[in-house]
């Protein structure tokens, strides 16, 4: 593999050569001030001055890739970085298996490939929209640091997308670019692509969840499109998993943190029923069938992003060798799928049956199993803080029927364990199973911000430790006065 430098001398720091590469160069300089207005306007609200303990991005080596310091976010180094380059790399499936990978974008799969660059590319300011507001309410430094850091990496996603499609797309391209920029999350006239990415983000607990499932779901699309023939994508996709690893070791973490501290209040105050609603949450903790609705609630959203169990768009992108499956080289079948076939849960005469579909068009079907056994091996860690406290409680995954706006069940109502119920029963039954309003407002009522070095708010447990091997003091943002 060639590892390329980190060139720091332009205004853009990349390892692509853009000294050499004027054109482009001068088409993202040309975008870079509506990118940083777009970051004060619809950045953390209220922090653009505080100093951050970030990790910015100076390698693409993996034994040392990054570094920390104290910066201000409007001056964040966001960069274009690519994955070290493969050698002679050849396209993993589809029907150019085999063939040389592309470094320039084949005819006649333009609008195809744009078109995914661009989705990929609307989520990630999306996200920095969603959770502007937190920084006001966070129950530490640590977590105000936190969610600032993925604000950043996030904000360094759309800069790799935006510089596939300067680089690639011409004037298409260039346009495209700056529409990423005028969206905005739960706008009604101009909102972003993806409906999971137009929903408020009201609490902390709203966050933790939206990074440990819906970053998920982006590690099960980069992860995709890492298997990508046109290989500056796939190189692209290949370095922003590196990033998105901390994102949901945010989100995991942050959800079992809040699990183990009402835990723990519960032991220290002798209440052995979980469902003992009002008596846990005088304690100034959020009770565990609260954060079950709330799991209920984002793994649902991210559902509806693997779009349609059954999806010619989804078989096309990848007979075109343009977007792949999860962990594509390590399947063992001919990487074609011209003639296999692959269960799909439908419902077939009022019941909910697994038929099996052509692989090709269920390739949706097959990333989104992926990303269910992924979540539940982070259910399996939640469960074992409660297991090690003591507490009679398990969180489960809801039935991938339940609560859905797009695909097979988008008509149906679901209950969470799978049954098919009728609409009255889903009209005085789906408040069990999904928040409430009350139930937001209590949460809502915990967030009161903590500021002070090494405190945390009493709803959620200190981690075990600190970033970059921080003592537990640390101050991690400094926060203008």
């Amino acid at each position: 593999m060639t590892i390329e430098t980190v060139d720091y001398t332009t205004k853009i720091p990349n390892n692509v050569n853009l000294v050499e590469d004027r054109q482009v160069l001068r088409a993202l300089e040309s975008w870079h001030p509506g990118y940083i207005d777009w970051w004060k306007d619809m950045g953390p609200e209220g922090f653009q001055e505080a100093l951050v303990y970030l990790r910015t991005a100076v390698s693409v080596d993996p034994k040392g890739w990054a570094k920390f310091d104290y910066v201000k976010m409007p001056d964040y180094r966001w960069g274009i970085l690519l994955a070290p380059k493969e050698e002679d790399r050849k396209i993993p499936f589809g029907r150019h298996f085999g063939e040389p990978a592309w470094q320039e974008v084949p005819g006649e799969y333009r609008a195809m490939l744009r078109r995914l660059v661009v989705i990929q590319g609307d989520t990630e300011p999306a996200s920095v929209e969603q959770q502007r507001h937190l920084g006001k309410t966070a129950p530490s430094l640590y977590d105000m640091r936190n969610v600032f850091q993925v604000n950043v990496e996030e904000g360094r996603h759309l800069w790799a997308m935006v510089y596939i499609l300067q680089k690639y797309f011409g004037r298409d391209g260039r346009e495209e670019a700056a529409e990423l920029l005028q969206r905005r999350s739960g706008d009604a006239d101009k909102p972003r692509m993806l409906g999971a990415f137009n929903e408020a983000t009201p609490d902390w607990l709203s966050f933790h969840m939206f990074t440990f499932f819906t970053d998920r779901d982006g590690k099960m699309q980069l992860e995709s499109l890492a298997q990508s023939g046109f290989d500056p994508l796939s190189r692209t996709c290949r370095f922003m998993l590196t990033e998105e690893a901390h994102h949901m070791f945010v989100g995991e973490t942050g959800v079992g943190r809040t699990i183990q501290r009402t835990c723990e209040a519960m032991k220290e105050a002798g209440i052995e029923d979980p469902m003992e609603i009002d008596k846990v949450r005088a304690l100034g903790v959020i009770d565990l069938p609260t954060m079950q609705k709330k799991l209920n609630l984002h793994y649902s959203l991210s559902l509806d992003l693997f779009g349609s169990e059954v999806s010619t768009n989804a078989a096309n992108t990848f007979s075109a060798s343009l977007k792949g499956r999860f962990q594509e080289t390590k399947i063992a079948d001919d990487h074609r799928l011209d003639n296999a076939t692959y269960p799909v849960l439908k419902l077939v005469d009022g019941e909910i049956k697994r038929v099996d579909e052509p692989a090709l068009t269920a390739i949706n079907m097959r990333l989104r199993d992926d990303y269910t056994a992924d979540c539940q091996r982070g259910l399996d860690r939640w469960n074992k803080i409660i297991d090690r406290i003591g507490v009679g409680f398990k969180f489960e995954l809801p039935h991938v029927g339940f609560h859905r706006n797009i695909g097979e069940f988008k008509d149906a109502h679901v209950s969470p364990a799978g049954v098919l119920i009728d609409e009255a029963t889903w009209a005085r039954e789906h408040s069990k199973w999904l928040p409430s309003k009350d139930d937001g407002a209590f949460i809502g009522s915990l967030m009161t911000p903590v500021t002070e070095p090494g405190k945390f708010a009493g709803w959620i447990a200190p981690p075990r430790v600190g970033i970059d091997n921080k003592p537990g003091d640390f101050e991690y943002v400094k926060i203008a006065a």
